[in-house]
């Protein structure tokens, strides 16, 4: 008889909760009970799972009695409080906010990359920022093969990246701009509606901003290489949903593209989309719902012998959030980890 195992979900009314909820779903996922979590703001709300509705319910002590895996969801300050009290009630919390990315006793996890670091688990597992993820799943295979000296990012990240609300926000500016009426602002801090602006995360004291390190630090933390050099620069842009990355590599010798494109073809979680004839590559729009990160536009450095480009979209809220969390729950019942 197939084990199943109770899940909450902390979070459950934002975009990457909602996308949660598809993906237990969609995949079978082995669910015993499930709980929906969020604040007293949303408690006594319904919100549809698979053929029923379930009833939210508020956080408290008792939410995670009984509850094998908690998918947080929620933002740093909500896990910070409540991930701590899950674990004494023995449950394995996998958290998408950023509070215990950088612990050292906390694996963060991308399930292609590293999964043995879940091994290590003491009841909290992180999940990595999203444009961390779809870096990782593109790149490390290559560094496989090839170990990757120097990492240069830029990323395009749509609106999704800040929520259902900025999603939103988004569709009311266009509509207000193509009206002639002004786009205000009120989630993101600048409109986003036919424009685009470094991402709106703090700056950090060496004047790149927070985004922009988590790229840095996450990815030499799941590679465990503190000695990869790595630079970002994050945009967001007026793309509803799945984030582009331009990304350019320095390996120790040369690496030909066609090598590069022979490994990635065949590497999980990639799918290779190029036609240079057509000038088609990775699209948001094609990206959107898709559980693969797209890679194309493979080609060598012009600028130094050891360099390979290559430019890559993945959707924020499956893979780059909500995908991610259920794959690192896939990973630990897998290996019996709970």
């Amino acid at each position: 008889m197939i084990r199943k195992y109770n899940v909450a979900i902390l979070g459950a009314t934002g975009a990457v909760g909602t996308e949660l909820l598809t993906l237990l779903a969609e995949r079978n996922f082995p669910l015993g009970k499930l709980k929906v979590l969020a604040s007293e703001r949303s408690a006594g709300k319904s919100i549809r799972f698979a053929d029923k509705d379930l009833t939210i319910e508020a956080v408290n002590e008792s939410s995670f009695n009984d509850v094998d895996i908690v998918l947080a969801s929620a933002g740093g300050s909500i896990s910070k409080q409540w991930l701590p009290i899950a674990t004494k009630a023995g449950a394995v919390s996998i958290d998408n906010s950023s509070a215990f990315r950088m612990h050292p006793d906390v694996p963060l996890i991308v399930p292609e990359v590293n999964p043995k670091a879940a091994l290590t688990h003491k009841g909290i597992i992180a999940n990595p920022n999203c444009t961390t993820i779809l870096l990782a799943v593109a790149i490390y295979p290559l560094h496989q093969v090839q170990p990757i000296k120097r990492i240069v990012a830029a990323t395009y990240q749509s609106a999704s990246g800040a929520g259902a609300r900025a999603m939103e926000e988004v569709k009311i500016q266009s509509q207000a701009i193509l009206n002639g009426e002004p786009a205000l602002p009120e989630i993101l801090p600048y409109p986003l509606a036919f424009n685009l602006f470094p991402h709106n995360s703090p700056m950090t004291e060496n004047n790149y901003c927070e985004e922009e390190m988590k790229m840095v630090n996450e990815t030499r933390k799941i590679f465990a290489d503190q000695n990869i050099r790595i630079t970002a620069t994050c945009i967001r842009v007026p793309v509803l949903r799945a984030h582009s990355e331009a990304i350019n590599l320095e390996f120790d010798r040369p690496f030909s593209p066609d090598k590069a494109r022979e490994i990635l073809a065949k590497a999980a979680g990639v799918q290779l989309v190029e036609d240079f004839s057509k000038n088609y590559f990775p699209m948001p729009i094609d990206a959107s719902g898709k559980d693969d990160v797209l890679v194309g536009r493979i080609r060598q450095d012009i600028s130094h012998p050891n360099g390979l480009e290559l430019w890559l979209c993945g959707d924020q809220i499956r893979k780059g959030a909500a995908l991610n969390a259920v794959q690192i729950a896939e990973l630990l019942i897998a290996n019996s980890l709970l």
